[in-house]
């Protein structure tokens, strides 16, 4: 797929809020650091489309980008981001789960993880808490650039094996750098083909 054109439809902070169509979504999400604004950055070829912070937690809305006019794709809210108020987290986190519950047209959710590290237990609580409520996922493993090639290939295997007891099918998986470019061309072409209807 060519990413001709994107742009920024919508800040939401509730599911009431979201954008009123019937185009497909596809969300990115994953813990605070793990490089979701730098990968939909690469993914859209646009350099500031998303807003690349150095501190974590920026992302407090969900943002969507209407890509190619087709399709959108939806920004969220990082979980484990420690600096704001309780309250305030509890606010993201609900907006997070209607939305990821309750979205019609929410075709696929990437869950993006740091390779570099090993199984966290916020993303396994994460993945645990998708699979309960049946919501379709794909796990995307970032800056495979940062580590030895070996130590991610360890650190993705682990991660699988830690998830297979809550996944009757494997979830799809990419491995991904936003710096090199890698997993770009498979990332665009699997959602490319969920855009086109089955035969």
């Amino acid at each position: 797929m060519k990413i001709k054109s994107a742009v920024f439809d919508v800040s939401a902070p509730d599911l009431s809020s979201c954008p009123r169509s019937s185009l497909p979504e596809f969300a990115f999400i994953g813990r605070s650091n793990v490089g979701k604004s730098s990968l939909i950055n690469m993914l859209s070829e646009r350099r500031e489309l998303a807003k690349v912070s150095v501190t974590p937690g920026k992302t407090r809305l969900l943002n969507f980008f209407l890509i190619n006019g087709a399709w959108r794709l939806v920004d969220l809210p990082g979980y484990g981001y420690a600096r704001v108020a309780q309250t305030q987290r509890r606010e993201f986190n609900e907006a997070v789960a209607a939305y990821l519950e309750g979205r019609k047209t929410l075709s696929r959710v990437f869950v993006l993880i740091d390779s570099r590290l090993p199984p966290q237990r916020i993303d396994l609580e994460f993945v645990q808490w998708l699979a309960g409520v049946a919501t379709p996922f794909a796990l995307v493993f970032t800056k495979l650039d940062k580590s030895g090639a070996a130590q991610a290939a360890e650190n993705i295997a682990a991660f699988k094996r830690a998830i297979a007891p809550l996944c009757p099918e494997p979830p799809p998986a990419f491995t991904t750098s936003s710096k090199t470019r890698l997993g770009r061309t498979e990332l665009l072409a699997f959602i490319g083909e969920s855009l086109t209807p089955a035969r």
